[in-house]
Parts: structure tokens; sequence; C-alpha cells
């Protein structure tokens, strides 16, 4: 387990697939992480099923899913990922959803970025760390650039939702500018 003062991330467990069935089937949660595609949801719970089983089996190696659990509460409010790990590259992808709305612009999900990023810069030494979203998500790319993360390029257009066009940003982070973050923020 990872913990931090708001969140802490720990393992998926096949309990959490309810969790992801309702967050993936609610529209608000599917616009905001996903833009809408409809390959993030809405989904049946069989497709959860098929899902789960294969995060389940998931080499950290490579890369996992995290349950993201209020510290408060101890309950489920989101999910936090990383994949494509390279190691010979050191560079891996990462993803953040917070699916219980009542903690959206608290917080929450921030924190449970900035666990993921130390424990992908920490334990596994890598050198980058890269996420994407959608320009119109405007909380994602305040929540990107607060945590250190540099825009670093657009894929013009390359976004449908609401009957609009959005560009998908790009952001990355070296290790170097991770370490002085964490060394100006007084975290290890």
């Amino acid at each position: 387990m990872i913990e931090g003062r708001l969140t802490r991330l720990r393992a998926l467990r096949s309990e959490d697939a309810a969790h992801h069935l309702r967050w993936r089937n609610d529209p608000e949660v599917v616009r905001w992480a996903a833009a809408s595609d409809p390959c993030f949801g809405p989904v049946t719970a069989e497709a959860v099923a098929l899902a789960f089983d294969t995060m389940l089996r998931l080499s950290p190696r490579e890369s996992a899913v995290f349950t993201v659990e209020d510290a408060a509460g101890g309950g489920a409010i989101g999910m936090a990922d990383y994949r494509d790990l390279d190691p010979y590259a050191g560079v891996a992808t990462l993803g953040v959803t917070i699916g219980e709305k009542e903690f959206w612009g608290r917080g929450h999900g921030s924190e449970a970025l900035r666990l993921l990023m130390d424990h992908l810069f920490g334990a596994y030494g890598l050198h980058r760390l890269e996420l994407d979203t959608w320009s119109g998500n405007e909380r994602a790319v305040r929540c990107f650039l607060g945590l250190g993360f540099r825009e670093e390029g657009r894929r013009r257009a390359a976004v449908l939702t609401d009957g609009r066009r959005h560009d998908r940003v790009l952001f990355g982070i070296l290790r170097e500018e991770w370490a002085g973050l964490a060394a100006a923020t007084g975290r290890p």
C-alpha cells in the first residue's frame, strides 16, 4: 500500500469490479476520464469481468492498476495505473480517474497521481513519465501542470466529445524535474 494524506493506493482486488462498473457507466465520469470514448463506457458487467481477469494478472514489471482509496473513510474512490513500462528506456505512461464525484476538485486525484509518480521514480528508477488528456479537461491539465508535468505536444482535433473536436494534450516529466520538486517540497 502506498499512503498519502488524502489517499492511498492499494492493489486491485476482484471486488473492485463493482466500482469500475458503476464508474464506467456514469456518463459524467466517462466524459471527463475518457472524453466520452465509447471504449471506456458504458460497459456491461461481463466486459468489466473480462477486463478484471486481465488486470488482476498484470505483471508489475510492465503495468499495474491500483485502487485509489480515501484515506479518511477507506472507501474506493478511483483508480490509478501505469502501463507500457519500458525498463530499458526508463519510461512509463500513467493514468488516474476519480470515479466518486464528491471527491472531484478536492486534491485526491492530484495526490494519487503524485503517489504513483513517487513510486515509479523511486522504486523503479524510471527516467520519464508521461500521460495525456483532452484539451477540454481543464481540471486535469491544471493537475498535471501543478505536479510538474510539462505540455510536450498536441494531437490536433484528435478527440471527439459532445459533437466537438478537441486536441489530445501530451505531457511528460523527467526524473530530474520530479527530484527538484520533491526536494523543494521536502519529500524524499
